[in-house]
């Protein structure tokens, strides 16, 4: 009997743990929640939406050098005055210039399989530029990307 229990309880001991699920994040997660944060109160979801006393064009609030820095990698992003009234466009530019300054969570975000740390990261670069990830001005900003998430 104690040679079963003993079995049994190692038996027990070695069965692999069900690994923590954590929610995976896609694009469509986090842009939106940048869109709301950028232009949420705005019409037509922040197309035609001008701010920061000009500089920032569109639904997700895209400066020209932001554009300028996207369009250098990809040669089809041309025309920085698309930024204001189209959303898609604005996401491409968002797309290609997190994958310079966030390549690996831009990865994860196109598979689907990007965390809330990947998403925190993006979204602290969108508005804090290249080193955003790192500045203490940008965690006010991600604080309010995170409340609209979809959940």
């Amino acid at each position: 009997m104690n040679t079963v229990l003993i079995l049994l309880s190692l038996l027990v001991g070695l069965q692999p743990t069900q690994p923590q699920t954590s929610k995976n994040y896609g694009w469509k997660n986090l842009l939106p929640a940048i869109r709301m944060v950028e232009t949420g109160g705005s019409p037509n979801g922040g197309l035609g939406a001008v701010g920061d006393n000009g500089n920032a064009w569109g639904p997700y609030q895209i400066w020209e050098i932001y554009h300028k820095d996207a369009a250098a990698r990809d040669k089809t992003l041309n025309n920085y005055r698309s930024c204001l009234n189209s959303k898609s466009y604005s996401e491409r530019v968002i797309k290609v210039y997190m994958k310079r300054y966030a390549k690996a969570a831009a990865k994860r975000l196109d598979q689907g399989k990007a965390t809330r740390a990947d998403l925190e990261t993006v979204a602290r670069i969108h508005n804090g530029g290249p080193r955003g990830a790192t500045k203490a001005s940008t965690q006010k900003y991600w604080a309010k990307v995170a409340s609209h998430l979809k959940r």
